[in-house]
């Protein structure tokens, strides 16, 4: 029997993902049914539908769920959940498609059938309540006012990018998952779908585990939330997005390989175990914190490490807002409520007077004496071919990084978050 926290919404891990001959027979059906094209974030989100991931849904959200979701938290049977996961059509396939319908849900990238859906649900979403949506799950202590807000948000937030950028109509409904992509065998090994990640930790012992986010390569300080986590919990889950992400981020192949150099050269293996997850960035800081801890309690880890700028980007965020928020939401009964934990962590960094990691919480030195650790401000630095203060990173990792910059050919700007420099 397991000792791991139960899976988020009460209902065990609700899978969707179909195998073997029921897959073949919904594919065969799926080749005669209306295609409808999917977008990169959709078919994360379909995904991590189809794997369990985020159980307890079982396919996209109504527009009372995405309402409820925006405005309080819950989906329209009161169960916690942070951002909307939702299908975007456009007008000409909405107007072709009814309720009851089924549909085919195809990835032109991959150019494969990705699910079939029954359409229990169709929905426009107006500009106004695109607009609506952004200020709620996008909007930080950054701009407190709208005004503020939307003077910035639709130049220089890829989040409210992309939902301004979706089309005019979302459907509704369950779906049958008929493929994880190219994940399984572009990252074999790192790659885990939550029934086995929790296998992983059954087998090792854990019960109190603790996730670690990634979309950043590896640093100093990352390094030092995984050993601070180690030493208070059974093990941590070094989990990074394998997805896709805003221009200048790092590719996931080389922030798996920067992983591995750290795990190797800096921990006690057995305490620490690596794996990726497939959705893409929504850069929604707080609220995408909330969502990291609810998919983590999925996959078996009690633990959230949270610390500086949580998913941000830009100036849009509180430093801290993305920890502070856990105290804000609503705490439905019966399973329904988010179990995961964060481990709030203060700003860490190197300090040469304390002759090591500190934080702010431990460190009672100047700015001047510490080495400030940003993912974002590495990327700058590498990309502008910079040399990086001591102890920034490990040595193994910035070699990793190093030859990863100097073979690209087109320089992406990288903009730092205030905070990241100190200031």
């Amino acid at each position: 029997m397991s000792n791991l926290i139960p899976p988020h919404g009460g209902k065990g891990l609700t899978v969707c993902l179909l195998e073997g001959a029921e897959k073949e027979a919904e594919l065969k059906k799926a080749a005669g049914l209306k295609q409808v094209e999917i977008s990169p974030r959709v078919k994360g989100d379909l995904i991590m539908i189809g794997i369990g991931g985020f159980s307890p849904l079982t396919g996209f959200m109504t527009k009372a769920d995405w309402k409820g979701v925006c405005d309080n938290f819950l989906t329209a049977d009161g169960t916690f959940w942070p951002v909307p996961v939702c299908l975007d059509v456009t007008k000409d396939d909405a107007d072709a498609i009814a309720v009851g319908d089924e549909v085919a849900l195809y990835d032109p990238e991959g150019k494969e059938i990705m699910a079939t859906m029954k359409v229990a649900e169709k929905y426009e979403l107006t500009d106004a309540d695109k607009k609506w949506e952004c200020e709620k799950v996008f909007m930080g202590e950054g701009t407190p006012t709208t005004e503020e807000f939307w003077k910035i948000a639709k130049e220089d937030h890829p989040g409210v990018q992309m939902v301004m950028d979706q089309k005019a109509f979302n459907l509704a409904g369950p779906v049958k998952v008929l493929s994880e992509g190219e994940y399984p065998t572009r990252y074999k090994g790192v790659y885990h779908r939550p029934a086995e990640s929790r296998k992983l930790f059954d087998d090792r012992g854990w019960s109190d585990v603790a996730a670690l986010q990634l979309r950043n390569p590896m640093h100093r300080s990352h390094e030092y939330l995984c050993k601070i986590a180690v030493e208070v919990c059974d093990g941590v889950y070094i989990h990074s997005l394998v997805g896709n992400l805003k221009p200048g981020d790092i590719p996931a192949k080389v922030r798996v390989e920067c992983i591995d150099a750290l795990v190797k050269g800096y921990f006690v293996e057995k305490n620490v175990i690596q794996g990726g997850y497939p959705l893409d960035m929504r850069y929604a800081g707080p609220r995408e914190g909330l969502l990291h801890a609810a998919f983590r309690q999925n996959y078996g880890c009690s633990k959230m490490i949270i610390g500086r700028d949580h998913a941000g980007v830009g100036d849009f965020y509180g430093m801290f807002e993305a920890q502070t928020i856990f105290d804000k939401i609503p705490t439905p009964a019966g399973g329904k409520g988010l179990l995961c934990q964060p481990l709030k962590i203060d700003w860490t960094f190197y300090c040469y007077k304390c002759d090591g990691m500190a934080s702010l919480r431990t460190c009672p030195h100047a700015k001047e004496d510490r080495v400030l650790l940003s993912g974002t401000m590495l990327r700058k630095m590498l990309s502008e071919g910079g040399d990086l203060p001591d102890h920034f990173g490990r040595d193994e990792v910035v070699a990793i990084l190093r030859k990863y910059y100097e073979g690209l050919t087109e320089k992406v700007e990288i903009k730092t978050h205030k905070a990241a420099t100190g200031n």
